[in-house]
This record gives C-alpha cells, sequence and structure tokens, in this order.
C-alpha cells in the first residue's frame, strides 16, 4: 500500500465508526480526539476497521501511536512487509 492507500484507509476507517467527520476540514497532524468526538468504543471500532482494511493489527499497548491521521500513516507504513524488488 502507498502512503496516500494508508490515509484513505485511516480515513474511511475513520468515516465508518464516526460519519459526522469531514475528512476535508481535519488537521491530519492533530491528534483525531481533538478535533471531533469520538469515545473509547469508537476508538476501537477504529482499530478493528483499520485492520480489515489493511491487514495490520494494532496491539493495546500501540493505541497511543494513533492519535492523529498521519501518526496513523507512519505507523502503518513502517508495519508494512517489505515489497519485492
Amino acid at each position: 500500500m502507498t502512503e496516500n492507500e494508508l490515509r484513505e484507509a485511516v480515513l474511511t476507517s475513520l468515516g465508518e465508526v464516526a460519519p459526522e467527520i469531514d475528512p476535508a476540514t481535519l488537521d491530519p497532524s492533530m491528534p483525531v480526539a481533538d478535533q471531533v468526538e469520538i469515545d473509547s468504543m469508537d476508538f476501537l471500532d477504529f482499530v478493528v476497521a483499520l485492520a480489515e482494511r489493511t491487514g495490520i493489527e494494532v496491539p493495546d499497548r500501540d493505541y497511543g501511536d494513533l492519535a492523529s491521521v498521519d501518526d496513523c500513516v507512519r505507523y502503518l507504513a513502517a508495519r508494512l512487509p517489505a515489497q519485492a524488488p
């Protein structure tokens, strides 16, 4: 997956758990929780949707690494399987 595909996966997953979110208004560098109201169950649903969409499981201990859209993209990109040359 490219960075753009990862970003789209993050935004689509956020939109599934919080349909009131307008991706165009989100600052990708700021924590999502500071911009929109999502509770802990919404966040867990987001993590599950993200794993289903990308195939990358996120352990509980890493949840803090997913604060912003940019954080999510960096986290996922670092865990993508290596591409064959």
